[in-house]
């Protein structure tokens, strides 16, 4: 269903920012002062290309949203139908082309972000975990799929937690184990991800994806610890968070039980897909609360993103603009000024992601209309 961001990790969910009723009189809203893209424009068409996917299951006349807004599945299908036209264009003779952007697509800037860079964003990505399809010594920690007992019922009735799960046994031998790792650490992350790339140890690679969670309460466990007074917010990151919990192996345990949702996963043939069911693109699929931007449509964003050093350190942060698209959600994605960029798979991708936290701008674009309909 989804993949669930680092920041589910990092911090806790933000309360929910109601977009402002669409009773103002329609104006075309100005765009950025700079309309740029940082990235080759093949990932930007392959990302498109997946929401228009995804839009074709999708009846033209369902409503996606109703901020700045009704929008409806057929205005963000004209939308980035316009938007690959315009790709297809003659290049301008500087060799640029989002400026032609800002004057066919309207920029609605997040709804509590007009004129403020308030809008934070964080990163994740899929990890790729060596693991066994069997238990053995090394491989003694398993991932589990669904059990049968929570399909289509309330799912906290069940009453299965992590501690449940992880430290007291319910599911094992029960037959739910489609994977096992060898290291609590990495299963437990593997969950904040919410997707992954298994290494087997026959040597297939295997695509992990989300399936389900048991419907407890999710806890942050990095607000735990900041909260506890054991890291700082100013220096929060995923690394730290896994250098804290090599350096206290024995309070990890509980820790991790304070995080009492617990995800189940099914073995998948492509991945990592986000919450709209189709693959996400490295650097071009965000996550947002669904609630607020229309699920496939497409974003700009102008942040800071991490420049990680040769050892693995923050080196810096280098401001960018780039084009995305609306294909994920997550647990700790609430309200209009929370987004969730995705980079990619692998350590490099995890690096980035694990230091990303940034504030900036978000932006809607819907193709502009001669005469709006509110």
């Amino acid at each position: 269903m989804l993949v669930a961001a680092f920041a589910v990790a990092l911090l806790g969910a933000c309360q929910p920012v109601q977009p402002p009723a669409p009773s103002a009189p329609y104006t075309h809203p100005e765009p950025p002062g700079e309309v740029r893209d940082d990235l080759e424009i093949k990932s930007l068409r392959a990302a498109v290309a997946e929401s228009l996917r995804f839009l074709d299951a999708v009846p033209g006349g369902r409503l996606l949203g109703k901020w700045p807004r009704r929008v409806t599945a057929a205005d963000v299908r004209a939308s980035l139908t316009e938007f690959l036209a315009l790709l297809d264009e003659p290049p301008e003779p500087d060799g640029s082309w989002p400026r032609r952007v800002a004057e066919r697509f309207d920029f609605f800037p997040a709804p509590r972000s007009a004129a403020l860079d308030d809008v934070l964003f964080t990163g994740y990505y899929q990890p790729v975990i060596d693991a066994s399809p069997v238990e053995t010594a090394d491989y003694r920690y398993p991932v589990y799929r669904e059990p049968d007992e929570l399909r289509g019922r309330a799912r906290k009735a069940a009453g299965y937690s992590r501690r449940d799960i992880d430290v007291l046994d319910s599911l094992r031998g029960r037959g739910y184990e489609i994977a096992w790792l060898r290291d609590p650490v990495d299963r437990f992350f593997l969950h904040v991800q919410g997707s992954g790339l298994l290494r087997m140890t026959d040597g297939r690679e295997v695509p992990l994806n989300y399936a389900a969670h048991n419907g407890r309460r999710y806890t942050s466990i990095g607000k735990v610890l900041i909260d506890q007074g054991k890291l700082d917010r100013e220096t929060m990151s995923m690394q730290r968070i896994r250098a804290w919990l090599a350096e206290f192996p024995g309070e990890r345990e509980a820790l991790f039980a304070r995080n009492e949702r617990y995800i189940f996963f099914r073995l998948g043939e492509k991945g990592p897909l986000g919450s709209l069911g189709v693959p996400l693109t490295a650097g071009r699929s965000a996550a947002t609360d669904h609630r607020v931007y229309p699920k496939g449509a497409l974003l700009f964003v102008e942040t800071r993103t991490p420049v990680v050093g040769e050892q693995g350190e923050l080196a810096g942060l280098r401001p960018f603009g780039r084009f995305v698209l609306n294909q994920d959600t997550g647990a700790a994605i609430r309200g209009s000024a929370r987004v969730d960029l995705y980079f990619g798979t692998g350590d490099e991708a995890g690096a980035q992601a694990g230091y990303m936290k940034s504030t900036g701008r978000l932006y809607l674009l819907l193709k502009r209309r001669v005469a709006p309909l509110n």
